[in-house]
């Protein structure tokens, strides 16, 4: 089935809603010149510390062209894990809000999987696929010219009307749609909260993270010790970090999700601190085995509590 070309943006965009995401954008693939020279200059600064795999493919990372064959159009869309629970101890160690639900990449891949059998069956014949951290895509750098919002200087994607707290996804199709025109301006301003705010201080200038002095990399992507240097400045976080989201005005804006699939467990919610530092391995397979924290493994959440507690 096909449709009129002005209504097909709106048929996506409303059929992402209805799957639950936040916003949608769609833009024209094609080579992101803008961002080449700032990701080459981030990687031979070494910035992305142990993760290699930045560094490999990095044509395709600037053109979508080259992941997908004949690559049209890119929708990117925004899915919201902003939670209304809180963890009960206040003593005990900080998960990332991000980690509290179902792992993100299998709820975001089911809702995008749905995104393009629905374009497939409604608007045209396509091909496509969709990337949740799955591959070299520049997300951040595609919701925006997308219109989804600004890069901010924490390096999130910043949206004026949602705030920062939500997963960004892609869909690359071969299919030429309307793209938005939507150019969103950068409303950081003056503030430098997100910057003065990190305690390890990884956002070394406005815009620019040193991924080898943040948290999340410390105690997500890093396979190794934890830099010693960095001891005593993890502000109680054991599996990544919120602190510049947390202080960023625009998140004020943030209302909780309404994804089932991100609903923390209780038990989970309710662990005191004694309870984190005496976690066993079965304990950690029953509040993990479907998280984003069993990324980091049993010895890697053992090894950043044991940093904790030494600093």
């Amino acid at each position: 089935m096909t449709t009129t070309t002005g209504s097909v943006s709106e048929q996506i965009k409303a059929r992402a809603k209805t799957l639950g995401f936040l916003d949608c954008g769609i833009s024209e693939a094609r080579f992101l010149a803008e961002e080449k020279a700032r990701l080459f200059s981030w990687l031979q600064q070494e910035m992305h510390g142990g993760m290699a795999y930045m560094a490999n493919h990095f044509d395709k990372r600037l053109d979508p062209r080259l992941l997908v064959d004949n690559a049209r159009s890119v929708i990117s869309v925004l899915l919201n894990y902003f939670p209304s629970e809180k963890q009960l101890d206040a003593s005990a160690p900080v998960l990332s809000k991000y980690a509290y639900g179902t792992d993100y990449h299998f709820v975001m891949k089911d809702k995008l999987a749905e995104l393009l059998s629905f374009i497939q069956a409604e608007i045209a014949p396509c091909e496509g696929r969709f990337f949740v951290d799955s591959a070299p895509v520049l997300d951040r750098a595609w919701a925006a010219r997308a219109g989804l919002g600004w890069i901010g200087k924490n390096t999130n994607l910043i949206s004026a009307e949602h705030g920062s707290f939500f997963f960004i996804g892609e869909l690359i199709v071969d299919l030429e749609l309307p793209a938005d025109e939507k150019v969103v301006r950068n409303h950081c301003g003056n503030c430098t909260r997100c910057i003065d705010a990190c305690p390890t201080q990884a956002l070394v200038a406005p815009f620019v993270l040193d991924a080898r002095r943040c948290i999340s990399y410390q105690t997500i992507e890093n396979r190794g010790e934890i830099d010693p240097a960095l001891k005593g400045k993890f502000a109680g976080r054991v599996f990544g970090c919120d602190i510049c989201q947390d202080v960023c005005p625009w998140n004020l804006k943030s209302e909780p999700h309404d994804e089932p699939s991100f609903v923390p467990g209780l038990k989970l919610m309710n662990l005191s601190k004694d309870e984190w530092n005496n976690m066993d391995k079965p304990t950690f397979k029953a509040l993990f085995g479907n998280s984003a924290v069993k990324r980091t493994r049993f010895e890697g959440l053992k090894r950043n509590l044991k940093f904790l507690e030494e600093g």
